[in-house]
């Protein structure tokens, strides 16, 4: 799992509400409760962890990626991959 900037989050007027709604403490809570019932490590990403801005395939970095892109396209590799997709990918193979 992915810690998120949770507070930065509730700075952006157009997204605190649906934020809010979301429950995104309780839904973390269960998560844990059902790994630690089905003996599944439960691993937590830093929240600075760059996982949208590393390629899957080659693992370079980008300096700059901004919200509105939505595909990541490597400079390095050329591969192009969908922004969450890509950032899914790193996070399974995150270590701690």
């Amino acid at each position: 799992m992915e810690t998120l900037n949770i507070k930065g989050m509730m700075k952006n007027k157009h997204l605190s509400k649906s934020i809010q709604e979301q429950g995104l403490y309780e839904f973390k809570r269960q998560l844990k409760y059902k790994c630690e019932f089905y003996g599944i490590e439960f691993v937590e990403a830093d929240k600075w962890y760059p996982s949208s801005k590393i390629c899957s395939r080659c693992g370079h970095k980008k300096t700059k990626l901004s919200l509105s892109e939505r595909n990541y396209i490597c400079e390095k590799c050329g591969l192009v991959i969908d922004r969450d997709f890509n950032a899914s990918i790193n996070l399974s193979r995150y270590s701690a």
